[in-house]
């Protein structure tokens, strides 16, 4: 078979001479109804590969060298590097399209979800208002949207991430293009959500007999959906094989490394193997699956048991957060966290997992009353929280702290890290110098895994993962005795989730502070938690340890959640041949 689309010694560069390359001479073909994965991590190139075979890439960026060949529907070859902008807009959309990674960002959002549907219906096809709102209804109907009328002429802000995600996906078959590019489409979703989306996408290009570049960062999510993979790693190729064949003659170690650092099933290792422990060629790979690293279940049995003797630590009883709706629903009480009860015992890392609103960070935010609480009790060490008030609240802060999901947010960017770090202790240790903050702040940058000279820099010069450690070391800094971790690696790559993890454990065994880690990621949960409650609706459906709760759930929710891991035995995402 003739390929749909050619990239050729493909080679992008930023800034003027001597350019940094961040794309260097990839090439790759993609067949008629074939998925193609395109894996690496954050800044491998992979995004900017597909802007340039949509004619999308900033306008700072360069093409140094390479062409791509996109073979049209009558079987013309259009060259789309050479392409003019007329043209190149003819291309978007009726010949290829794209499903960007976050789709309440790529929406506009002052218009109707079937007005910007229909648009794109009536910019490549001869037919009127009419014809197209129909169609636009049919696809809502495809991508398996219920109510897909209300859909219709609803606004982006009134649907679900999952919501958004299916009308991206409509809006990208809207004019049967031959080639989808999907950046990242499932990287911001659940579980169970993200496992329908890939499903939907596989449905469909079965049916429309579609080509797929599927991008992501996770080797595991592609497993089961692509034929074949591309690894990147700094803007190049470094593997190119079958998907079966891949995970098992992977020979480049940035490929080794991807496949291992994600958390095994039905194992728990005392350290996660990270693609740096494959990189360096003067360092002999550790076993990470040698005994010593297991945790075993007798181990666990007894470490549970003995952390469940004692008085717990913190809790919370009953507990209720209600938020007002908002515009017309003002009269309208929206239940966040619904009469919850549990305890969390000294040293103990407790997981909490579920879907976006289930309530997760809703009750992470008003254990530490960050929002208040309608109803109900807080404890933590021997202070009752829901009876403080403002300055006892505030003094409080020393003992309890918080990491937040996303870290760039989470940090000012106007301020130094050192300024960052140092800022807690001017407030809670007021006694000390600035020599000394500076001599403590330099020490937890060290402690996070970073050099002395991160003090004087900037978040935006930071990486995803350098910012998380930073937030870390903040809420470390003034040796709180209670944590909590509100999805700290979500926003991740796998490898740098490895790293973080581990660094968490490290702390964890070093400094004994008792802490709840939240996530919608259950496998991910797994590796470090004693102990995971299972949310729904606000409310707790399963509470138990954390191998019993993967290996007996009690309720179907869990279960669920269970099914719909990436690569978990069971999972009906099965290889694609």
């Amino acid at each position: 078979m003739e390929p749909v689309l050619s990239v050729n010694n493909l080679s992008i560069s930023f800034g003027k001479a001597p350019a940094t390359r961040v794309v260097q001479d990839v090439g790759f073909e993609l067949f008629p109804g074939e998925t193609l994965a395109l894996v690496g991590e954050s800044g491998s190139g992979k995004t900017l590969t597909a802007l340039s075979i949509m004619g999308l890439l900033p306008k700072a960026a360069t093409i140094c060298t390479g062409n791509i060949l996109l073979r049209g529907k009558g079987g013309d070859t259009i060259p789309v590097l050479t392409s003019s902008a007329k043209q190149l807009q003819a291309i978007r959309g009726k010949q290829v399209a794209m499903i960007f990674q976050e789709a309440g960002n790529a929406l506009n959002p002052v218009m109707t979800c079937g007005r910007q549907i229909t648009e794109t219906i009536l910019c490549h096809q001869k037919c009127g208002k009419s014809t197209a709102r129909k169609k636009t209804i049919s696809l809502l109907k495809e991508v398996q949207l219920q109510d897909p009328e209300r859909i219709y002429h609803a606004y982006p802000h009134e649907l679900s991430g999952g919501q958004k995600q299916r009308v991206m996906i409509a809006m990208a078959l809207s004019c049967n293009p031959s080639v989808i590019l999907a950046d990242e489409p499932t990287s911001a979703l659940d579980v169970t959500v993200q496992k329908g989306i890939i499903e939907l996408l596989r449905e469909l290009q079965q049916k429309h007999r579609i080509s797929i570049l599927f991008i992501s960062h996770d080797l595991e999510l592609v497993k089961g959906f692509a034929n074949r993979v591309l690894v990147m790693y700094q803007g190049r190729v470094v593997e190119q094989k079958a998907v079966d064949e891949l995970f098992t003659k992977a020979e480049h170690p940035y490929t080794k490394g991807l496949i291992q650092c994600r958390p095994p099933h039905g194992l728990r290792l005392r350290q996660l193997p990270t693609v740096a422990d494959f990189l360096n060629p003067e360092q002999v790979v550790a076993d990470f699956f040698h005994p010593d690293n297991i945790i075993s279940d007798s181990e666990r049995k007894t470490h549970i048991t003995q952390m469940m003797a004692g008085k717990p630590f913190a809790g919370v009883k009953n507990l209720v957060v209600r938020f007002s709706g908002s515009g017309w629903r003002l009269s309208r009480k929206i239940t966040a966290v619904d009469d919850v009860s549990f305890d969390v015992y000294p040293g103990e890392m407790l997981g909490v997992v579920g879907e976006s609103g289930s309530g997760k960070t809703s009750l992470s935010r008003a254990f530490l009353r960050l929002i208040e609480p309608e109803k109900g009790s807080i404890f933590i060490g021997n202070r009752e929280i829901t009876s403080l008030n403002g300055r006892q609240l505030r003094a409080n802060r020393k003992f309890a702290q918080i990491v937040f999901q996303d870290p760039y947010a989470a940090l000012n960017p106007l301020k130094t890290i050192g300024q960052t770090l140092m800022e807690p202790l001017v407030i809670h240790e007021s006694k000390l110098s600035n020599a000394e903050r500076k001599a403590r702040a330099i020490h937890y940058l060290q402690l996070v895994g970073l050099r002395p000279d991160y003090f004087d820099r900037y978040p935006h010069a930071l990486s995803g993962g350098q910012r998380q450690r930073i937030a870390i070391a903040r809420a470390l800094i003034l040796a709180p005795e209670f944590l909590i971790l509100d999805e700290p690696v979500s926003s991740l790559d796998v490898s740098v989730q490895a790293q973080i993890i581990n660094l968490l454990t490290t702390l964890r065994a070093q400094m004994g502070f008792t802490s709840i880690f939240i996530s919608h990621d259950l496998n991910l949960v797994r590796s470090i938690a004693d102990r995971i409650i299972v949310m729904k609706e606000g409310r707790i459906v399963e509470i138990a340890e954390a191998d019993t709760l993967f290996s007996k759930p009690s309720s179907d929710y869990t279960k669920q959640l269970i099914q719909a891991l990436p690569g978990y035995p069971g999972n009906t995402n099965s290889h694609v041949s």
